[in-house]
């Protein structure tokens, strides 16, 4: 699958050394039973494991096209954040994950990456980053990382079968590569 962040979603690899563009790197294999809160995802682990694919985006020109391609859909996911957010808060079922998707920044360019959710205090949120990270030094998959909620592109409940909720931009670069020549 595609995504600018959601593990059902595919990713947008970092571009050709030398070129500007963005990544968004897939997340590992998410835990049929989700680690307690005080403790880290287990990275690449479990068995309902993600389908993401890298996603290319070489030139700037083909980044700027891909972002407003997907920006509907960002703003979606970010209305619909608030219900997910909530189903967290009271408690979601034993083996589901929730996942939110942001942006890494580097003078390299950015990179989308999940953020399994550990914790939501006001407008913010905690969690480990749970993808592999291509394109932007100084982080790396499981790193404890906090972001403001209006840095969220996306959003995905992984249920332990390896279904999802969310995950709409995930989900539209998923249809959108299937229909594109490789």
């Amino acid at each position: 699958r595609t995504g600018v962040g959601g593990p059902a979603g595919s990713a947008v690899a970092p571009p050709p050394e030398g070129t500007p563009g963005s990544a968004v790197a897939p997340p590992p294999p998410v835990a049929a039973t989700p680690p307690p809160a005080a403790e880290p995802p287990r990275v690449g682990s479990g068995s309902n494991a993600s389908k993401d694919e890298p996603v290319r985006a070489s030139t700037s020109a083909e980044r700027e096209k891909m972002e407003r391609e997907i920006a509907p859909y960002i703003e979606r996911a970010r209305k619909s954040y608030p219900d997910a957010k909530k189903r967290y808060l009271a408690g979601l079922p034993r083996g589901h994950r929730f996942s939110v998707v942001t942006r890494l920044h580097s003078t390299e360019g950015d990179e989308a990456v999940f953020v399994t959710v550990t914790g939501i205090k006001g407008d913010q949120v905690t969690g480990h980053i749970d993808s592999d990270v291509r394109g932007v030094a100084g982080y790396k998959a499981g790193d404890s990382y906090t972001l403001s909620e209006r840095d969220i592109v996306d959003w995905v409940i992984v249920k332990p079968d390896g279904s999802e909720e969310g995950n709409l931009v995930g989900k539209f670069l998923d249809e959108r590569n299937a229909k594109q020549p490789h």
